[in-house]
């Protein structure tokens, strides 16, 4: 786009509006730069109207323009060129740093919603709360307004739920292998799908429990092979992630559900709903502790709807006398959460700002999916849009063979192996969408991989000598 001399007082067209309660107009700026190269209202090459006249055109003072120049030349959106002016960015070089597909985080929403939440958030708590009190030692589940938040948070999952059953913990897997250590002694058996999370995994073995798989169909865990397994192998727990499965995508239908709650129940099983990704299936089948919320301790992580870094999970619990036996397993493994993050959680959660974050992420999550899907070989696949899909690898590939392959062109993927509890991994790659910031720069790195995954004669590994 070319720089025209008038100083018209219209704003240009890829702008859009800039509303009140949005958030610092600078940060507003640099959102709709990056989310008009996204939508091709604004092309690589583009120029940008001068920081004055935009300043002009909508009423702003020149320094808010400026800095939503700066933040956008370091989103990596704009170069700047000395008496030139400012132009939309190619995008980044291919500089060999590896596009990570292995990680399965929240896929940011464009801009700089978060980081504006983070300085709005930490703003309010601060100007809230006693800071002697936050940089304190902190015993029990969480403070009453932290639970309250947390209650509300999962509301739309499993209805109405007293804060008295909900403990607040530093992450999922902190609560996963606290829920492990409450419910089951050293030598009980664990049972799980045949592919499952490998963070489960860890805690179970590390804490001498045992692994113990369980067949599967297309509907998820077999109900029969889990009374086979409880009969058998003295089983005291029950993981299931029955909505957007972690690694194969898969959502376990209502009928399913009922009948391995119903096998659970038949032999005193205690079940772990491990559930980060039902957000992004809204109209899913209930969650397994709405159906049988006296045997079933429900886990609801931000890490996967918000941020990592917040490191905060709700665990709530079949009833508050639950609490003293995770109290005391939570114990032997974190001594608290960190009472800053726990407000600040409550704090976006109460603003609106979380659903609000939370309901971008989904956004971006369903354009990233789509696009996996136009690029991605055998791409067509049923159910909810989640952050990762479940591939299979062809025939004339190993799984050895395409992971160095794949690290060798920047890309890193992660094979089944690392999901599978027991026996042969079938061939197949979990690609997950969140980790690359750029969404041209994951829609390069898609198609280098569908390349690979078409090489019908792989290429053979160099001879070292």
């Amino acid at each position: 786009m070319n720089d025209k001399s008038d100083t018209s007082m219209t704003a240009p067209a890829w702008l859009g509006t800039l509303v009140d309660g949005g958030g610092p107009r600078y940060l507003q700026i640099a959102d709709a730069i990056g989310n008009a190269l996204d939508e091709g209202r604004l092309r690589p090459g583009d120029r940008l109207p001068p920081q004055r006249q935009l300043a002009r055109q909508l009423g702003l003072d020149l320094t808010t323009v400026t800095r939503a120049y700066a933040e956008a030349r370091r989103r990596g959106l704009l170069d700047a060129r000395v008496g030139q002016g400012s132009f939309v960015s190619h995008g980044p070089a291919d500089d060999g740093r590896v596009a990570d597909l292995s990680m399965n985080i929240p896929p940011p929403p464009p801009g700089g919603k978060l980081e504006y939440m983070l300085r709005q958030g930490m703003n309010d708590v601060l100007a809230r709360a006693d800071v002697d009190t936050l940089m304190t030692y902190h015993w029990g589940a969480g403070s009453l307004a932290d639970r309250e938040a947390a209650a509300a948070w999962v509301g739309s999952e499993l209805g109405q739920v007293d804060p008295a059953r909900i403990a607040v913990v530093p992450g999922a897997q902190v609560a996963l292998a606290g829920l492990v250590l409450a419910h089951s002694a050293p030598g009980d058996a664990v049972a799980a799908e045949v592919l499952c999370y490998p963070g489960l995994m860890q805690a179970v073995r590390q804490s001498g429990r045992r692994m113990v798989a369980v067949a599967v169909d297309g509907a998820g865990m077999l109900p029969d092979e889990l009374e086979r397994v409880c009969r058998t192998q003295q089983v005291r727990v029950l993981y299931l992630n029955p909505t957007i499965q972690n690694p194969t995508a898969l959502t376990m239908p209502l009928a399913r559900r009922q009948e391995l709650l119903a096998v659970a129940r038949a032999h005193r099983v205690h079940v772990i709903e491990d559930d980060p990704y039902s957000f992004l299936a809204p109209d899913g089948p209930p969650a397994l502790a709405r159906i049988a919320p006296d045997i079933v301790s429900y886990v609801a992580t931000l890490s996967k709807s918000l941020t990592p870094g917040l490191r905060t999970a709700f665990v709530i619990l079949p009833d508050a006398a639950a609490q003293d036996g995770f109290a005391l397993a939570m114990r032997a493994l974190t001594l608290m959460g960190a009472p800053l993050m726990g407000a600040l959680a409550t704090q976006w959660i109460r603003s609106g700002m979380a659903a609000e974050f939370r309901d971008a992420v989904a956004g971006e999550a369903h354009i990233r999916y789509d696009m996996a899907q136009a690029v991605l070989p055998f791409a067509h696949r049923e159910g909810p849009h989640g952050f990762h899909i479940w591939q299979a690898v062809p025939a004339q590939w190993s799984l050895n063979g395409l992971l160095t392959a794949a690290s060798a062109h920047g890309l890193g993927i992660c094979t089944s192996e690392f999901f599978t509890v027991d026996g042969m991994a079938p061939k197949a790659i979990r690609i997950s969408l969140g980790a690359v910031p750029d969404r041209r720069r994951l829609e390069r790195a898609l198609r280098v991989l569908a390349e690979l995954l078409a090489q019908q004669r792989p290429a053979l590994p160099a001879v070292v000598v």
